[in-house]
């Protein structure tokens, strides 16, 4: 199993309601895309501020296997809704994180 786990610095300017509308249509790519075991997103609450360099918010994806995470790479929808994303975080691209681990 293959967990994506994205973490995200928003703009000060996003509001909760077009954060979760977001999270909504990633959530929904799990009966898009076969293999796709679960979804979360989660607020970062860390007290390590310093540490944390504006990465506020987070999601992961549970993928079955590499082939399943590669597909969604790809997917159009993916990337349409990580156009989205990207547009909404401070810096663009560099409002992003990603790390996938094996499990």
């Amino acid at each position: 199993m293959i967990r994506h786990l994205v973490h995200l610095r928003f703009r000060d300017d996003v509001q909760a309601d077009a954060k979760q509308a977001l999270y909504d249509r990633l959530a929904a790519l799990s009966d898009r895309i076969d293999g796709v075991l679960d979804f979360q997103h989660r607020r970062n609450v860390s007290v390590e501020t310093p540490l944390v360099r504006g990465f506020l918010d987070m999601f992961w994806f549970d993928f079955r296997d590499e082939g399943v995470r590669d597909a969604y790479l790809v997917d159009e929808v993916h990337q349409a809704i990580g156009a989205d994303i990207v547009a909404c975080l401070e810096g663009g691209a560099e409002g992003v994180f990603v790390c996938d681990i094996a499990l």
